[in-house]
């Protein structure tokens, strides 16, 4: 039985052209510097984010972590969103590795930050019993929050308020191509309001390893020793710079055939009794949907799909997310609304 994996768009496998590509990469040793295929990657991505610099690290926890290491001092405050994929899903590295206190604030369903608690974090005085602000972090597009771009108007806002305290402004942009496709923009538009910035290959761009962080040349030979103490400093790591290279050339105006196959998704979900979709203002590829009952019945809509060769990631009790990538066709989306509903049948009328 063929498997339509929509658990996540970092199961993608690189393209033909990339693994040619890795195949007769030029190579040297990165950590001198010397490995030609990097330096061409992390000129591209610097050039594309319109920063002065970039490094290649071999993830995205790591990029943003190295990001937070640099800007922070031990002991010092990193302001994100409550349902920032650095506050939930990296592990605690902030806090465990570099002693850095993680202030959340409230994110809208849209994944903006509520602007109100922004700036009652920023603009606190400062004060002995606390950890002093030190960063602002955002996320463009927001992976819990339905996988939507936040508008460039609210990152001038967020920017504004953190550079008028004094706060440099990161952005976690794992996938922030796909933002700048549903906001009709590009990539460096969206980066322009952030000191640094981050992005994966691995994702929609469908590379096997690695991301990049972009910004001042001061903060990337910065983050360079960060990388190194990370255990980051790779050798020929050019092998997997050339997949990069392919995919900034190539794979980022495809992207938009990953956002028509989640809304052809959405709609057909959106038809079935019993499941409830979750609507974006501006949607990408990710479709986060909610099974009616309770736990037990989402349960079983969970493991009929699975027997059906249809791969999707819990995210609640009762609330799945379903991503659209590379390889996934708009006839494996066709198969798989087919399941949902033959299942959703079965499972939520309890036969």
């Amino acid at each position: 039985m063929e498997i339509i994996d929509l658990r996540s768009d970092t199961v993608t496998l690189p393209t033909p052209e990339m693994r040619k590509a890795m195949a007769q990469a030029e190579l040297g040793d990165d950590v001198y510097s010397e490995d030609p295929t990097v330096n061409r990657l992390e000129e591209m991505a610097a050039q594309m984010m319109g920063k002065e610099a970039a490094i290649l690290v071999p993830s995205g926890t790591m990029a943003n972590l190295v990001s937070i290491l640099v800007h922070c001092p031990r002991g010092a405050r990193v302001i994100m969103g409550a349902k920032a994929h650095s506050n939930l899903y990296e592990a605690g590295g902030a806090s465990a590795v570099g002693a850095v206190v993680i202030s959340p604030v409230r994110n809208t369903p849209e994944g903006e930050l509520d602007l109100v608690e922004l700036a009652e974090q920023v603009g606190a005085p400062l004060n002995p019993h606390f950890a002093r602000p030190a960063l602002v972090v955002m996320e463009n597009t927001h992976n819990l929050c339905g996988g939507a771009a936040v508008s460039l108007s609210h990152m001038a806002e967020v920017s504004r308020l953190a550079h008028e305290h004094g706060l440099p402004l990161h952005l976690d942009g794992a996938r922030v191509f796909n933002a700048a496709l549903a906001l009709e923009t590009t990539a460096d538009q969206i980066a322009q309001f952030a000191d640094t910035a981050a992005f994966c290959l691995s994702k929609g761009l469908a590379c096997p390893v690695g991301s990049l962080i972009c910004g001042s040349r001061a903060f990337v030979g910065e983050a360079r020793r960060a990388r190194k103490v990370l255990g980051g400093g790779m050798r020929q790591a050019g092998v997997i710079a050339a997949a990069g290279i392919v995919a900034l050339k190539t794979m980022i105006e495809r992207l938009a055939e990953d956002h028509e196959n989640a809304r052809l998704l959405a709609e057909r979900l959106g038809s079935i009794p019993g499941l409830v979709v979750e609507r974006r203002q501006r949607p990408t590829n990710m479709v986060f949907f909610s099974v009616a009952g309770g736990a037990q019945d989402a349960s079983r809509f969970h493991a009929g799909l699975k027997a059906r060769g249809v791969l999707m990631i819990p995210r609640d009790p009762t609330r799945f997310r379903a991503v659209t990538h590379y390889g996934i066709t708009s006839a494996d989306i066709e198969r798989a609304a087919s399941a949902a509903a033959e299942v959703a049948r079965q499972a939520l009328s309890g036969n």
